[in-house]
Formats: C-alpha cells, structure tokens, sequence
C-alpha cells in the first residue's frame, strides 16, 4: 500500500480557507487533489464526485439542491469540471452565505477555460495549482530554496554536499512525480504511464473541447518531450507535427490547463519590454516526457546523451521551482533570460520586490568558467539587484567561483532545506 506522505502545499490550503468560502485545487489527472482534499477538510465534511454517473445526473437534475446537501458541514466536490454548469449553483450559494470554508472542489482543468463553465466564480473561490511529489515531499523535507536563498545568500550552497551522481539524477528525472507510479518498477510505472496519457487523450480532452484530435495531442507532446527546455518556435512546431498555425494555440493552452506542460516567459530588467522574445516549453513530469521520447535512465546516464540529459534535467530543476513556488514563504515568478548578445541564463527568479536569482543547469559533474558566463553578465547589469547566480549540477559538491557565484549539487534544491 503506498504511504500518504504529507504535501508542503497542505499548509497554504488551510490557511485560504480560514477566509475564502470556496478552495478550488487545480492540477493534472492523479497528481493527489482528491487525497489533498481529505487531508485538509474538516470533521464531518460530505464528500462526493462528480466523476460517478449517478452522481453526477443528480447534480445536473437540481444543482442547487446538490450544493445545498451538505447543511452547515463541509461540502467536498472531486472533479467539478465534469460538470461546469454547477459553478452557477455554487456561485449563488456562495452569495447567499459567504462564510469560510463552506466548499473544496478539485478539478483536472482550470475552470476559467473549461467549455461550458457558467461562471469563473472570481471574488468567490481562491484557487491553488497541485503538482506531483516534489523532491522535498519524497525527502520529508521542506523544499524552498528561494527562502533559503533570500535568508542566508548563495554562500550557504558552497558547503552542500551531493546526495546523488549522474545515474541517480537520471533516475530522479524519468521516474516522474504521480503519486501512485512511485513504488512501480520500471516496466510496470511505464505501462501506467501509457494507459494515463490514453486516459486522458481519448477521454478528457475531447470532452473539455470537442475539435481536440487526439492524434495530434500525442504529436505534440512527443515534440515538446523530445525538445525540451527548448524555446517555443509555434510556426516550425505546427508544420513539425501536422498542426495547422491557427490551432496551434488552442493545442498548447489545453496542454497547459490540464497541467502536463508549462511555458517560461523570457526575463528582461525592462519591465515594459518583458514580453519580447519567446517564451520556453516544458512537459512538466519528467516520467511522462522520457517514456513519449523512449529515453531510460540508463541511456541519459551515459555521457554520449550528454545533451539530451542536460535539457531534461534542466527541465525537470524547473518543474522542481514552480512546484516549490506554490508554497514558498517567498514570492517570485520564472523566467528564462537571453540578450541581444546571445548570453543566456537558464533560471530567472525575480522576486516581489525586484531581487533576482539566476540559474543555470549543467548535466556536468565539474564546474569552469564557461558555465558562469552568462551569470557573470546578468550580474554586471543587474548590480544590487543581483542576489546570486548559481549553476546547479551533477558534482558532489559545492564551489565558489567568484562575488555571488557558486556552484552546487541538484540536490540543494530539496536537501539545503530551510527547517
């Protein structure tokens, strides 16, 4: 029987719902809502699921009977984009008694895009996005490695020791973050990897939009697996993958609202020029983007994949940061950075009051001077602003390179816990 282990986020959802009438938790098929969801209603709660038929019916049969079953007691509702119409009965429930707490709802899809949905319920409800297990959650350690930045410097990572080589990061990024794959061997968790995207392409998808092709779902998701941590060209990817230009938007916000990829924007310090360049594409769990490509952890192991395992392990450091995002004691957003000049950095953590963070992922088990590059530059520009910039590898071991660069093992990100 898998062990329920704590999620870091858990802490976040109870503290919404000490204010909020309605706690909406968003994320992929089988990343944990539905057990989240248990874990922070309260005693008594009534729980249902709208992914039962006949519950389901009943619901659409009187909604506001429905929503009004539970009395004074919680009421828990798995799956509410299977029916969106209901948002309506919730919004005027919610209207007629605002108190806390009165509603948690889990969907597989944001509901301000689902088809069909009668109300975005804004003002109403305050929504949380679930990922799978982080690093941190397996560990049973608390993972914020922008607090831990922002309270002791980039210093604090010249001491930390790795916990893994080459082959164990390989690991880490092909065994992915769903809960119930974790204690799978590989043949089996490949085979749940199968019948989940089968799941989801055939069934989920074309229901939250009809003129979704599942052909072309697969396509584009072998694409974005096979080039990951890539910046996102849209004409050369449609024409790659059969995809005409004018849909090409709808495939990847779909991709986007179920959960299994997200976009980088590119970072410049000219608020007003944010937006120029393209963004980067990554399918966010690494089990998923592995198996469509057909790349084991042996083969990125070994170093003639030396490139492709850098662009997953960055890939999968910056599923590791947004995760870490949701419940982080510090506020940031994520971005990639490149210059007119061609210097790059593969991070950007820009924080609420403006101090960044850069990053730059390294398949290497050795540091140089080349890696630093473009940490050096945005350093330069940046001046004060600058927190630190850190390349995050394979070695087993920490490194000052020079005035706010060092170098650190992956592992820092989960193991230089703040508690």
């Amino acid at each position: 029987m898998r062990p329920t282990l704590d999620r870091h986020i858990a802490a976040r959802a109870r503290e919404r719902l000490e204010y909020s009438p309605m706690l909406v938790i968003e994320g992929a098929r089988q990343v944990g809502k539905s057990t989240l969801a248990r874990q922070i209603a309260a005693e008594g709660a009534v729980h249902v699921t709208l992914d039962h038929q006949p519950t389901r019916d009943a619901a659409a049969a009187d909604p506001e009977g429905f929503v009004a079953q539970a009395g004074d007691r919680q009421l828990v509702i798995d799956e509410l984009q299977r029916l969106p119409l209901l948002t309506l009965a919730l919004k005027a429930a919610i209207d007629e008694e605002r108190r806390p707490a009165r509603f948690i709802t889990t969907g597989s899809a944001s509901l301000l895009t689902v088809r069909g949905t009668a109300d975005s319920l804004a003002g109403r409800a305050s929504r949380l996005r679930l990922h799978g297990f982080s690093a941190g959650e397996r560990a049973q350690t608390f993972d914020d490695f922008a607090q831990l930045v922002r309270q002791h410097g980039v210093s604090r990572l010249i001491g930390v020791a790795g916990i893994y080589q080459r082959a164990g990061y390989a690991g880490l990024v092909t065994h992915g973050s769903f809960p119930d794959a974790q204690l799978l061997p590989e043949r089996a968790r490949n085979a749940w990897i199968d019948d989940y995207l089968q799941s989801l392409v055939s069934r989920d998808l074309p229901e939250l939009r009809r003129e979704v092709r599942p052909a072309r779902v697969m396509a584009l998701l072998r694409a974005l697996s096979g080039r990951q941590s890539s910046e996102l060209v849209r004409a050369r990817l449609a024409t790659e993958v059969g995809i005409p230009s004018s849909t090409m938007p709808s495939y990847l916000d779909l991709l986007h609202d179920v959960g299994l990829i997200a976009t980088l924007p590119p970072w410049t310090p000219n608020l007003a020029k944010r937006e120029v360049g393209k963004p980067k594409a990554l399918v966010l769990d690494g089990a998923i983007a592995t198996r469509l490509t057909r790349v084991t952890a042996r083969q990125l192991a070994s170093l003639e994949y030396g490139e492709a395992f850098g662009a997953y392990l960055e890939a999968w450091v910056t599923a590791e940061l947004l995760k870490q995002q949701t419940w982080s004691e510090q506020e940031f957003e994520l971005f990639h950075y490149r210059d007119r000049n061609g210097h790059e950095v593969d991070l950007v953590l820009e924080f609420a009051d403006g101090a960044v963070l850069g990053i730059e992922v390294k398949a290497s088990s050795s540091y140089s001077a080349q890696q630093f590059q473009g940490l050096v530059k945005l350093r330069d520009k940046l001046g004060e602003r600058f927190l630190g910039g850190i390349v995050l590898g394979t070695a087993e071991h920490g490194y000052r390179y020079a005035d706010r660069l060092v170098g650190a093992p992956v592992s820092a990100l989960w193991e230089a816990s703040t508690r």
